[in-house]
This record gives structure tokens, C-alpha cells and sequence, in this order.
């Protein structure tokens, strides 16, 4: 199977909301719901790189760890334009083994629209081959489960919802998970206890997290559903970002 020739399920649902976008330097897409740009200004990709995959520990864990399903499982917080997805998935093609497998499963409140993820990832020809086959896989109206086959190793599944309700519904075995909601001050509802509970329940042995955040309750709300919490210098002269592992 082509990269570019994706199978595509969408199962039956109540069709969500989108976003509501203004559009800041051509193609920065920012969300009039929660008053917040998706990514880091300076360079969403690369942002990706240092706090999702870097405070993961990948692609380096690709090679050594499984879910119990026999693959490497993402949960993200958060799906938005799919910048996250792609550079992932690029990095995926430059690092797995033969016969590994991906799944990036993605809960998202509001999904965005084809035409708007395809605008917002013009921005980095590096990514350019993911962004044609995700915008061509997508569909006209996301709802319930978007399950899509990317490629022989690589499966996408968005669930379309509120993040608590996805997350506890999903099977446990999580190996990584990229926390990526708007900023808790804008979103706290993407940061609450009961949220990072579950994402904890739901998590292999050893898993781990990598999030921009750094505020002081999003620690504690981590502490206490149980992940040791790291800080780490954030990106692009940011402060701090946090990881941990359970």
C-alpha cells in the first residue's frame, strides 16, 4: 500500500462542531473557540521534535518497546491541524524495523476541515508527503472514529469528542502520549484530574509523556494520577515543557 492510497473507516456518530479559524502570517491557523494558536509560532514542526518526540524518548524507544496489540501506541491530546501526526509519521518511515507497527490515536474536540489542515501544513515542505496523503484521506464531515490506514506500519485514528469520554472509552496499552490541548489557562478542561487520571489508567507499564506545559496545577493533576514529573527546558526560549513516565 502507497503512502498516498490510504484505506479509509469512518464508523457512524453525531457529527461535531469545527473550529472557528482566524488565520495570522498566511497560513497560522488560531482557534477563535479557545483564543490560542494550535503550535508554537516560531516553528510548530520542530517544536513537535523537542517536546513530543524528544521528551517521549523517540524515535530511539521505536525499535525496543510494543503495546500488547504488537504495536507502538501514541495517544494525543488534542488533534488540530495534524502537525503532530505527520512529523511523527515522517520520522516513523526514517526509523522503524521491518514488521513494526504505528498507531497514533488522536482525540479531538473539534476537527478541523480538509481544506483547512492542507492550508495550515503548506507551511513545511518537509512534511509535504504526509500532508497530501492525510488531506486526501480526510474526510468532508469527521465524525465518531476517522480510522485511517496510512500506510502497510501506520494506522491514524481520530476520535471525534470530548477527550475525557474518548480516553476512557479506548483500550489501555498507551506507550507514549503527546498532551497538546490549548493552553490550560484557555482549555483546563484538556488538563483536569479526572483527565490525566485516565490517561494514567490508560497507559502501559513504563509509558511515558511529553507536554509544552508547565503550569503548576498541570504538574500536580500528573503527580497525582501518578507519573513521576520531569521538567525540561522548553522550546524556543520557553522556560520549561514537562515529561514523565508511569
Amino acid at each position: 500500500m502507497s503512502d498516498r492510497d490510504p484505506e479509509m473507516l469512518v464508523t457512524a456518530g453525531q457529527a461535531p462542531d469545527f473550529q472557528t479559524l482566524d488565520w495570522h502570517d498566511g497560513d497560522m491557523p488560531y482557534s477563535k473557540e479557545f483564543g490560542d494558536h494550535f503550535y508554537c509560532r516560531t516553528d510548530g514542526r520542530l517544536e513537535c521534535g523537542h517536546v513530543f518526540l524528544a521528551g517521549n524518548g523517540l524515535p530511539e524507544r521505536w525499535s525496543q518497546e510494543k503495546s500488547p496489540e504488537g504495536d507502538f501506541r501514541i495517544g494525543e491530546l488534542g488533534f488540530g491541524t495534524g502537525l503532530n501526526f505527520c512529523e511523527t509519521w515522517r520520522q516513523w518511515k526514517l526509523f522503524r524495523t521491518p514488521g513494526a507497527r504505528l498507531h497514533f490515536m488522536s482525540f479531538e474536540l473539534y476537527p478541523m476541515k480538509r481544506e483547512e489542515i492542507d492550508r495550515a501544513l503548506s507551511r513545511w515542505p518537509e512534511i509535504d508527503a504526509e500532508r497530501q496523503a492525510l488531506a486526501a484521506a480526510w474526510p468532508d464531515a469527521p465524525t465518531g472514529n476517522v480510522d485511517l490506514q496510512m500506510d502497510d506500519q501506520t494506522r491514524l485514528t481520530v476520535i471525534c469528542g470530548p477527550a475525557f469520554e474518548g480516553v476512557k472509552g479506548a483500550e489501555p496499552g498507551f506507550n507514549a502520549w503527546f498532551l497538546d490541548g490549548f493552553a490550560p489557562s484557555r482549555n483546563r478542561d484538556m488538563w483536569s484530574p479526572e483527565l490525566m487520571q485516565a490517561l494514567h489508567e490508560k497507559t502501559a507499564p513504563g509509558g511515558t509523556f511529553g507536554t509544552y506545559a508547565a503550569a503548576g496545577f498541570v504538574r500536580r493533576n500528573l503527580q497525582a494520577a501518578g507519573f513521576t514529573v520531569e521538567r525540561r527546558p522548553g522550546f524556543a526560549g520557553k522556560r520549561e515543557m514537562l515529561c514523565g513516565k508511569k
